[in-house]
């Protein structure tokens, strides 16, 4: 055989054994860990109308509302802020904003203190999970009291005080329902005038954020 043959020969199995060693690898290689899922985000329940707050609902919300805690409450925040500037108003609610966000909170301190706070306290806990937040503002869009800390001190630049104040003693708004995506219910906010029951003349107004999931709940059960 000659050296040429030979080298050729020897480069073929070269060649095959290089080839079957590839090929061995490939066969004991690992298979590829699969792609991970796409993560998944459960979709909020379907809308729940404000059509389920019936007049009725509405009434009873009053009554609860219209109690002399409230009406006295009211009228003396009415007495103490008479002749108030919006220049003063807008410095109220930025130093509400303020302790709101501090550990220092006279303002708010002095508001959740209050009787008519801790009736609407009462009221809420007495809903059972109905009555997610419920505040009282005196004519002039201004916080009296509430069951919880408001993010405002002032409503007068908002629906729920500029369409029931302002509007007269019978004024009813009910907001567009929000889908609480901490709590995973829909809510809605039910609005209304506070009345004087003497001189029958508006003195400030409520707003009362209702639960409408659990509402539902209740209409469907027979609660």
């Amino acid at each position: 055989m000659s050296v040429q043959r030979s080298l050729g020969a020897a480069a073929t199995i070269l060649t095959l054994s290089l080839s079957g060693h590839a090929f061995a690898q490939e066969a004991t290689a690992p298979a590829a860990a699969p792609a991970p899922a796409p993560e998944t985000v459960a979709a909020a329940p379907a809308p729940i109308p404000a059509g389920i707050i019936k007049p009725e609902f509405v009434e009873t919300l009053r009554k609860q509302l219209q109690q002399p805690v409230t009406i006295l409450s009211v009228a003396a925040s009415n007495k103490r802020h008479e002749g108030v500037q919006q220049a003063e108003i807008d410095k109220l609610d930025e130093a509400w904003k303020t302790e709101a966000k501090s550990d220092d909170q006279p303002l708010i301190a002095e508001i959740l203190s209050s009787p008519l706070s801790s009736y609407l306290l009462y009221i809420q806990a007495k809903s059972a999970g109905l009555f997610t937040e419920i505040f009282i503002m005196d004519k002039f869009g201004l916080n009296v009291g509430q069951s919880s800390v408001t993010s405002d001190y002032w409503q007068g630049d908002e629906d729920k005080f500029q369409k029931t104040f302002q509007v007269g003693p019978d004024a009813v708004f009910i907001d567009e329902p929000e889908f609480d995506d901490n709590t995973k219910t829909w809510r809605a906010q039910v609005n209304l005038t506070i009345v004087d029951p003497e001189s029958k003349a508006s003195i400030g107004a409520a707003t009362a954020e209702i639960n409408l999931t659990e509402l539902q709940r209740r209409l469907q059960t027979g609660i």
